[in-house]
């Protein structure tokens, strides 16, 4: 028995490569790293983190959630038709084509395949070049998808709280007034895999309560399945850590919501039904709280009466070394006053081997910062500030 499940486990593993959705991502992820430094040059002049940054957090974060996700589908027995994971890639692929990352989240590609797969069979609909796996959906309603939507919304609050915030890309815009304001933004996508249990002729079933959630065949075989979740999210009325990690909690509440109300989807069909469509309408719902609840704040990063906002360090320059954070205001360099970017190198000037900052954290507490300055440090220090003045495309309200 352990020998069976250890080769449908490698098995299961290899069909990842198969999967058109991972290469996909890494696709994507490059795509993301490439117009973000594009748009960060173009205002700034210089690049904040690499073209690969993005591409270098799709993978980490996700493969452990998807490790733990997996024990659990596996242990608890979770199985759903192969026609869903078909219409999941496919969603993948057609919600990214929105530009949107943010469609790319499970309660839409998931929410979108479980309802398809209710029209499918209500309508006996064929599928070319799949026909065989959709013939095989015997009932219209599969409340084991409608769980993988609350897990999956689980593990993306999670990603967001721990992983979104890092990163997060400045950019400068106008606001209606006129003034130069900064904003920050977060485009991010990650690759969680997760072993399926489908229909199959690998496993039988070695409890007489396993699977759970069956779906009338009496063995099954394994999968691992790349899952994208994608995330945008802009912001210009709080400290983006902040801002993010509140999101990402709520995201992970309503995941936990949909988990508990989808089990009893398995009793009451129906029941997946309306969870599944609360799933959808949660997840956008939060959305729009999220920009209406910065849409009503205050610019957070503009131009202040004590000093310079920091809306941006590079990583590895000195300012980073120094361990200067964004939305910290340098309100004296070398005792000197510093009001603009000028003021502020002008004082650098004094004393090129050392720098010595007043600086006010986000706390609105002083605290003081210096650092021996060496030939080959980066002549600007690596801190990106508001401009005064600026022509820009982009308006923000």
């Amino acid at each position: 028995m352990v020998q069976i499940w250890l080769v449908e486990l490698l098995k299961g593993t290899g069909k990842l490569f198969l999967h058109p959705v991972l290469y996909y991502l890494v696709f994507l992820s490059g795509i993301l790293g490439v117009m973000r430094v594009k748009r960060e040059r173009k205002n700034f002049h210089i690049r904040a983190h690499d073209a690969y940054f993005e591409l270098r957090q799709l993978f980490p974060s996700g493969l452990l959630i998807g490790l733990i996700l997996s024990i659990i589908v596996v242990a608890t027995g979770i199985a759903v038709p192969f026609a869903a994971i078909l219409l999941i890639a496919g969603f993948t692929l057609l919600w990214s084509l929105t530009t949107n990352v943010r469609w790319m989240s499970p309660a839409y590609t998931i929410g979108a395949a479980f309802f398809t797969i209710i029209l499918i069979a209500e309508n006996n609909w064929s599928i070319p070049l799949f026909s065989k796996s959709f013939h095989s959906i015997g009932d219209k309603v599969y409340p084991s998808v409608v769980v993988f939507i609350g897990l999956l919304l689980i593990a993306e609050g999670l990603l967001i709280v721990k992983n979104g915030s890092k990163g997060t890309s400045p950019k400068l815009a106008k606001s209606k007034r006129g003034q130069s304001v900064g904003v920050h933004e977060v485009k991010r996508l990650w690759m969680l895999p997760l072993f399926m249990l489908i229909p199959g002729d690998a496993l039988q079933l070695p409890f007489d309560w396993w699977p759970v959630f069956h779906l009338g065949a009496k063995e099954y075989s394994l999968i691992l399945v790349p899952f994208a979740i994608g995330f945008h999210q802009q912001i210009k009325g709080m400290l983006p850590k902040d801002a993010i990690q509140l999101h990402g909690r709520q995201v992970m509440v309503l995941g936990g919501f949909i988990t508990l109300l989808s089990v009893v989807g398995y009793w009451y069909p129906l029941i997946s039904i309306v969870t599944t469509a609360l799933a959808v309408i949660g997840r956008e719902s939060l959305t729009l709280i999220a920009s209406l609840r910065d849409e009503n704040k205050p610019f957070y990063f503009s131009r202040k009466n004590q000093g310079l906002m920091i809306i941006g360090i590079i990583p590895e320059s000195p300012a980073s070394k120094m361990g200067l954070q964004v939305g910290e205001i340098i309100a004296k360099t070398n005792g000197v006053l510093v009001r603009d970017e000028k003021t502020l190198y002008e004082a650098l000037q004094k004393n090129r081997a050392h720098c010595k900052l007043d600086v006010l954290d986000t706390n609105g507490e002083i605290r003081f910062v210096q650092r021996a300055l060496y030939e080959g440090d980066h002549h600007e220090l690596g801190i990106l500030f508001v401009p005064d003045e600026r022509k820009y495309d982009e308006k923000i309200g």
